[in-house]
């Protein structure tokens, strides 16, 4: 049983260490919740814990502590994949939800797996998710200022269960001043994707990860026979041809778990029951 999260990039908001030291103690509680989570859980439920605890969280752009886009609104995105069913789903532009990735939990159920704008938040709340704003004074200070920090976040969670299932969950709240109705790739195969052989979540510039379709070239090359790391270095290889952003996190069905960015410095944990890494 292991678990591997991500927290988006250092930049996000600030890079003073008191920042450092907190997102390091979060992302250590949140993998540790969700290793001891797993143990009675499945991975599907448990990507779905760990990412709601990191929406939750306002050091994360996520949930709580979103982005505020060019219109003075807060839209998200979150998806959610199965690797022993292959079905993914996922919600692209919804407002005033608390925690995104649980909407995405609701609609695996549905035959229409992926909602957008308003369709997704009306979803939510024919569903019981009541409306609840995620803006914080911080993001609110940061729009009026025209600041542009935190262009890249995203959270993320891969989990691999005590049956060797595994699954992936992915949720962002933007990059920031983006013009309304942006397509992130959180709700995408490029960001969020699992089968039975790997997971893997993206966080970084969207633009540059579904250009190259990251998450579903990692998960297929692992797939086709590739091992975790020379999936990621033909992958992250061709991302560097046009200089893209982005970090990645993944589980492959043998236990193995792999981080990479192509700009330091992503914040991630992984725990294992026994080993925990967190980023530096």
């Amino acid at each position: 049983m292991k678990v591997i999260i991500h927290g988006g990039f250092f930049s996000e908001s600030s890079t003073n260490h008191e920042t450092k030291v907190a997102k390091q103690q979060a992302l250590e509680r949140i993998v540790k919740d969700s290793h001891e989570f797993l143990k009675t859980h499945s991975a599907l439920e448990t990507v779905v814990f760990a990412v709601s605890a990191l929406e939750d969280d306002a050091l994360f752009n996520a949930g709580t502590g979103s982005q505020i886009q060019s219109d003075g609104k807060i839209r998200m995105s979150a998806a959610l994949m199965d690797g022993s069913t292959s079905k993914m789903s996922g919600v692209i532009n919804i407002e005033e939800t608390k925690n995104p990735i649980q909407v995405a939990k609701v609609l695996q159920d549905y035959d229409d797996k992926v909602l957008g704008g308003s369709g997704a938040t009306n979803f939510a709340r024919k569903h019981g998710f009541e409306a609840f704003s995620t803006e914080i004074p911080q993001r609110r200070e940061e729009y009026e200022a025209k600041l542009k920090a935190g262009r890249t976040g995203t959270v993320g969670c891969v989990a691999l269960d005590k049956n060797g299932k595994i699954a992936v969950a992915t949720s962002t709240g933007g990059k920031g001043f983006e013009i309304p109705g942006r397509i992130s790739d959180s709700a995408t195969v490029a960001g969020n994707y699992a089968n039975h052989f790997c997971g893997v979540s993206l966080t970084g510039v969207g633009e540059d990860i579904v250009s190259n379709a990251t998450a579903a070239k990692i998960v297929t090359r692992v797939t086709d026979g590739f091992s975790l790391k020379e999936a990621y270095d033909k992958t992250f290889a061709e991302l560097k041809e046009y200089d893209g952003f982005a970090g990645a996190i993944a589980i492959d069905s043998r236990g193995n778990m792999y981080h990479q960015d192509s700009y330091p410095s992503m914040v991630f944990a992984s725990f294992d029951g026994e080993n925990l890494e967190v980023f530096e």
